[in-house]
């Protein structure tokens, strides 16, 4: 059994409150002992040594919402080129959406993106499967078989799932298999028009707006169900104050619900739609800086569960278009970690708090081994320099598709290694 230790770090680990210098052992796929306050005296003869040089050795991250274009639109991102991403971000759990072509509503699709996976991606793969088939928002998918296939959610990705009794149907069938439900919240009714926040400025870009209430209206309804049907339920975004509001109640109830927030929702704010940029169209949209504030309080405070790159690749040519006719989102794998160090590097949120959001508690929603450094897990691990600034170059990426909202922006921050049980996937060239 190969031996791997990473002297000289910083451990931290979310899952155990642990922030102190030591060593951490790798026994093969595994992690073998996490050792506070050790260097490299007393390792085994013939065991692999990596300096980590005082860097922050963490778990890998957990990303909860990431659209590939795998089947169907591989120009746009393979399940391949999304791990490259991953890897390069220090991400090394990905949990795909089934907003693809065929969608994944059904077993043989499970199966098929969990091979597909185990083939051509490096780093783990989690599927979650649609909530209703077809997307019609009406016939529920077979949850319990689907779960047994390996999905570890059900959601519709970017569609609600607007039908009330609908809703009630599906919490209600899922807690009986323990299912997870990932709900889109947005009232298309009041949303449809609109291609920004609305407020003065979309009246000054003569842009037409989207409420925050187009979402937290039907979080609030959502919140209702969950109290009726007791299920288990995950607000795949958040971006409105009376969205955490809502929240807040179920949790205080509690009730089974969780949320995420996207790390471009925390960081940046509506002034950024300036000079129409469309990679800053987003779903829900960037919202004024007032709500960007609140976001960080309700990450702060841990009413806020996870943070999410929202990864979701688009094609040149859907993206170079006047911003009203421009698809919606941007690629987030290779920056989620940067751009959520920001609060950190500000001084808004600490440390320890951020890095729970992207490691230990989404593997706690998902139920899956991952998001630790506890001994006997598997060996998925970050390598961070937290003080690395550079400068987001699209061209740069690992993504297929290069819509980045940070476009130009310098964010600090930068993983200098990636492991995946075990084995590096990822290693940062040297300056």
């Amino acid at each position: 059994m190969s031996i791997t230790a990473y002297v000289n770090a910083r451990l931290i680990d979310p899952s155990s409150k642990l922030d102190e210098d030591g060593r951490l052992i790798v026994e093969g796929t595994r992690i073998g002992a996490v050792e506070p306050g050790q260097g490299k005296e007393g390792l085994s003869e013939g065991a692999e040594i990596i300096d980590c040089g005082g860097h922050v050795l963490a778990p890998g991250l957990v990303d909860m919402r990431v659209f590939t274009g795998e089947p169907g639109a591989e120009h746009k991102e393979t399940l391949g080129s999304a791990s490259e991403a991953a890897a390069a971000g220090g991400v090394t759990t990905i949990v795909v959406m089934p907003n693809t072509d065929p969608l994944i509503d059904d077993v043989a699709l499970v199966d098929f993106l969990n091979r597909r996976a185990r083939d051509t991606a490096i780093v783990n793969v989690r599927p979650m499967a649609t909530i209703t088939k077809a997307l019609d928002g009406q016939h529920m998918t077979e949850i319990g078989l689907l779960s047994d296939a390996g999905a570890v959610g059900f959601t519709d990705g970017d569609r609600p799932v607007s039908d009330s009794l609908v809703m009630r149907r599906v919490l209600a069938y899922a807690s009986e298999f323990g299912a997870l439900i990932v709900q889109h919240a947005e009232d298309r009714a009041l949303s449809a028009p609109g291609v920004m926040n609305e407020g003065e400025y979309a009246l000054r870009l003569g842009l037409s707006g989207i409420p925050e209430e187009a979402e937290s209206i039907m979080v609030e309804r959502d919140m209702q169900l969950v109290a009726l049907t007791d299920g288990r339920y995950h607000l795949g975004q958040i971006s409105a104050v009376r969205s955490l509001e809502a929240i807040a109640r179920a949790k205080s109830k509690g009730l089974d619900v969780t949320c995420a927030v996207s790390a471009h929702h925390l960081v940046l704010n509506e002034m950024d739609v300036a000079d129409y940029r469309t990679f800053a169209r987003l779903n829900p949209p960037l919202r004024v800086e007032d709500t960007r504030l609140a976001l960080i309080d309700g990450l702060t405070t841990g009413l806020i569960d996870v943070i999410t790159s929202s990864h979701r690749p688009q094609a040149p040519e859907d993206k170079r278009l006047p911003f009203a006719e421009a698809a919606e989102g941007t690629v987030g794998l290779e920056t989620l970690l940067p751009a959520a160090l920001q609060l950190h590097h500000e001084n808004q949120v600490p440390l320890m708090t951020i890095l729970r959001a992207i490691t230990t508690r989404p593997a706690e929603i998902l139920g899956i081994e991952a998001g630790t450094l506890t001994a006997g897990t598997p060996a998925d691990l970050a390598l961070i320099d937290l003080g690395y600034p550079f400068k987001v170059v699209p061209e740069s990426l690992r993504s297929r598709s290069r819509n980045t909202v940070f476009e130009g922006r310098t964010l600090q921050g930068r993983v200098l290694r990636t492991t995946v049980s075990g084995r590096t996937v990822f290693e940062a060239e040297k300056d």
